[in-house]
């Protein structure tokens, strides 16, 4: 490790002297803003609080703060997409933090060591949680630890939803996934497998339920029509998955085309290789650029030697051969024929197309309403037309990813914990964004980033996991990289900076405070926090008694 000087930060000059004349007109507050990685998060965890927490080598503590609103910290940390890493303010400086892996770091230790939180005397109320997925069962977890007593009926043979079926094994192990949806039923929650809704007044009814959230997933796989004279197999890439994680082995043949250009898609072709297949290749009609997996999905998977071809659009199946027809990209980035043909040789075609969720049981309940794309229309407290009956994960507009779900999961359970106790949940109000040209770091520490070690042999036949974890040190060392942007850190840069000793030490943990009758304004403990956790106010908001900013820890409560 190494510490240089930046050029990409201002640096103080502290012989240079503010004129702050005979009337002061500014004083430092003392803020909390809202970290960039935070505000990124679809499950909406307050990632900066529990990094600040591990970097400190307070590993429990940090995992009680991530599951107060992420309850499955393992899964995430190996499957979700980490839009908090693309915002992360470290990221102009060198590499941005591995959040993922030290929150993965923190979901294995909790299993390891049978973690567990507490949860609220009973309420007396009573949840039924249609769905077994990511979303209900968050919902679940939030709920029970409000007190009410919840139950998820699921018409699977195992909980999970598209965690289980959806996400291949070498992603997301199934004992990992076991373990973390133990948790919930550790909190009480009870499970009800192989049951499928049919209708859920009747069964509102027959169970004394409360509040209904539905939660179901989309599982069914979207098809296209493709002319297909004899052909070679054709199924869709949810069956593929659903089937192989059931612990079948689908016949695919040694050449195997896959249409899309999804996550479901790569894991698709890479499910093929590990299923017997010689080649495996990804037809998508748009380029690299516009393709719905994540760059790093391509990467694995041209890594374990799938091909992907570009701008090509499936037009004919017959028999063992495939037409595809080259496309060219207009001025608008949309794929246009060109009237060029090529034939290509599969024995199976998968079709990644997207999935839509099987909605037409809830079609019979007065009041709730659909949009044109079938989706549940829901107000801003998630509730549906009808009273009582909340809806989120898959089956209303939304991202469709783990973490959106899980985030959605938890709304619901506030919006239903403030319903059943005839009041309204409001979402507090957050902070500004602090950007990084606003952190002052004239010196930092340049830092090589962990890196999960990759498993060997992508060429195996199993599921066995591809990415390890991070040890002890490596985790720790990864969140002591974190910049706690906006957030004092208590570095003691300002109080050092002081020239009039205005700065007043509170103690570990409790901050700093300015002594009003000592500071001149002259902005040079500003100017030397490193995380921008100080704002100049100026002598007339003071003079307003404007009300002091809560804490992020505060927000996030």
């Amino acid at each position: 490790m190494s510490t240089l000087h930046s050029e990409m930060s201002p640096v103080v000059n502290l012989t240079r002297r503010h004129a702050v004349g005979v009337e002061r007109t500014s004083h430092p507050v003392y803020v909390d803003l809202l970290p960039p990685c935070n505000h990124a998060c679809p499950a909406g965890e307050n990632i900066q609080a529990w990094l600040a927490q591990a970097q400190a080598g307070h590993w429990h503590a940090a995992w009680e703060t991530l599951v107060a609103d992420n309850p499955f910290p393992a899964i995430h940390g190996r499957v979700c997409y980490h839009p908090c890493e693309g915002s992360c303010n470290r990221g102009e400086l060198d590499s941005a933090i591995s959040i993922h892996a030290v929150e993965r770091f923190l979901g294995d230790q909790a299993q390891a060591e049978g973690w567990t939180v507490a949860k609220a005397a009973p309420s007396g109320k009573r949840v039924l949680v249609i769905g077994a997925g990511p979303s209900g069962l968050a919902a679940a977890w939030h709920l029970a630890r409000l007190g009410h007593e919840v139950e998820i009926r699921d018409a699977g043979p195992v909980a999970g939803g598209m965690m289980q079926f959806g996400i291949p094994a070498y992603r997301l192990p199934r004992e990992v996934l076991a373990k973390e949806i133990a948790k919930v039923e550790q909190l009480g929650v009870k499970i009800v497998l192989d049951h499928k809704v049919e209708d859920i007044l009747a069964e509102q009814q027959a169970g004394h339920f409360d509040a209904i959230y539905i939660a179901i997933g989309a599982q069914v796989g979207r098809h296209i029509d493709i002319p297909a004279r004899d052909a070679a197999r054709v199924l869709d890439a949810v069956s593929l998955l659903h089937t192989t994680a059931s612990g079948e082995k689908p016949l695919l043949g040694r050449r195997v085309i896959v249409y899309g250009g999804s996550g479901t898609a790569m894991d698709a072709a890479r499910t093929a290789k590990r299923l017997g297949a010689d080649d495996a290749m990804i037809v998508y009609y748009r380029d690299s650029a516009r393709m719905a997996a994540q760059p790093f999905e391509v990467k694995e998977a041209l890594a374990e030697g799938i091909k992907i071809k570009w701008l090509s659009s499936i037009k004919d199946i017959s028999g063992e051969t495939v037409t595809v027809e080259k496309m060219v990209l207009d001025d608008k980035g949309r794929p246009q024929p060109t009237g060029e043909y090529e034939t290509l040789q599969a024995d199976s075609v998968v079709l990644a197309l997207g999935q839509t969720t099987d909605i037409g049981f809830l079609r019979k309940i007065p009041g709730i309403e659909f949009q044109q794309d079938g989706t549940v229309i829901v107000g801003d407290d998630m509730q549906t037309g009808r009273a009582g009956i909340f809806a989120g994960g898959d089956v209303v507009p939304a991202q469709r990813s783990v973490t959106n779900a899980v985030g959605l999961g938890k709304k619901a359970a506030r919006h239903i914990d403030a319903w059943l106790a005839g009041t309204v949940w409001t979402h507090p109000s957050t902070h500004r964004l602090v950007s990084f040209k606003e952190l002052n770091l004239p010196l930092y520490a340049d830092v090589i980033k962990a890196r999960e070690p990759e498993l060997p042999a992508p060429e195996r036949a199993d599921f066995s996991e591809i990415v390890g974890g991070l040890d002890e040190a490596a985790a720790r060392h990864e969140a002591q990289r974190c910049l706690s942007c906006g957030n004092c850190y208590e570095c003691d840069h300002c109080y050092a900076a002081c020239p009039e000793a205005a700065i007043v030490k509170l103690g570990p943990d409790h901050g700093y405070d300015v002594n009003l009758d000592l500071c001149t304004g002259c902005q040079a403990c500003f100017e030397q926090c490193p995380c921008h956790a100080i704002d100049m106010t100026p002598e007339a908001a003071a003079a307003t008694g404007s009300a002091p900013i809560p804490s992020e820890k505060e927000l996030t409560a």
